[in-house]
């Protein structure tokens, strides 16, 4: 029988592989009738959600994924530092056990960087933050970060991140090897860096400037020519022709598709 943490996985599992996108309503109907259970179950799972800060509700529109504002963002950023970066360091040792699941999820993550499965790639950089809390034996961390990387992969989406798939990867095998060379302050440090070159490929707006940058370019006035242009093409005669045929509709509007 499907569970309420099993619907919530998987639309985590989702988010993660960039799959739902920031905003995307999450109708309870619909999420009943693909997980053939009661809207009671996809309720719950739901609420689990956005206790979690991944989903938020509203009393007319319904359920809908988070869309961070930039604050929000920096300060997702800054918590994934902190829990990060005080994960490697109060850790003692690291055996040859954690280094050998690592690396197992880096050569898929290689395999993925490489491949052209988008969202499985997506899915693997992310996750390997959540892997590497596992293997350095803290669970309540692991779970802590799994809901902070669907934020920042949600912010990602929202902000054009601009951070290479590869150079995450690369960064992660930098990591590993440190924490194989039992180099903890070396891995610390890459860490560090790590998060903060994925912050710094974000096109986030600049403290101070102008919050209707993007509103007051769309709306500005056509220039002369622009709107002469405009103009002639509202005007102007097409000759008949047959009616272009109906685009079919897209799959990814379903979610059927999406999980």
């Amino acid at each position: 029988m499907t569970t309420a943490s099993h619907i919530s996985n998987r639309i985590i599992e989702a988010v993660m592989a960039q799959k739902l996108a920031p905003g995307a309503r999450l109708g309870e109907q619909q999420l009943a009738m693909l997980f053939d259970c009661s809207r009671t179950i996809v309720r719950e799972a739901l609420t689990h959600l956005a206790a979690r800060g991944i989903v938020t509700v509203s009393a007319r529109r319904g359920w809908y994924l988070i869309e961070p504002s930039r604050e929000e963002a920096r300060e997702a950023f800054e918590a994934r530092r902190v829990i990060e970066m005080g994960l490697i360091r109060c850790t003692r040792d690291v055996s040859k056990a954690a280094i050998k699941q690592l690396k197992s999820h880096l050569t898929r993550e290689k395999a993925a960087v490489k491949g052209e499965d988008i969202g499985l790639r997506s899915f693997l950089l992310g996750d390997f933050h959540v892997c590497l809390a596992e293997c350095l034996g803290n669970n309540l961390l692991a779970d802590t970060l799994r809901d902070f990387t669907a934020r920042t992969t949600l912010i990602a989406m929202l902000y054009q991140s601009s951070h290479d798939a590869a150079q995450s990867c690369e960064e992660h095998v930098r990591i590993v090897q440190a924490l194989e060379k039992g180099d903890l302050v070396l891995a610390e440090q890459l860490m560090q860096a790590h998060i903060g070159s994925v912050q710094a490929g974000l096109q986030l707006q600049a403290a101070g400037g102008d919050p209707l940058a993007q509103l007051r370019s769309a709306l500005s006035p056509l220039s002369p020519t622009k709107a002469k242009t405009a103009q002639e093409l509202h005007t102007s005669v097409r000759k008949p022709g047959p009616r272009p045929a109906k685009p079919p509709e897209e799959s990814s509007t379903y979610l059927g598709a999406l999980l």
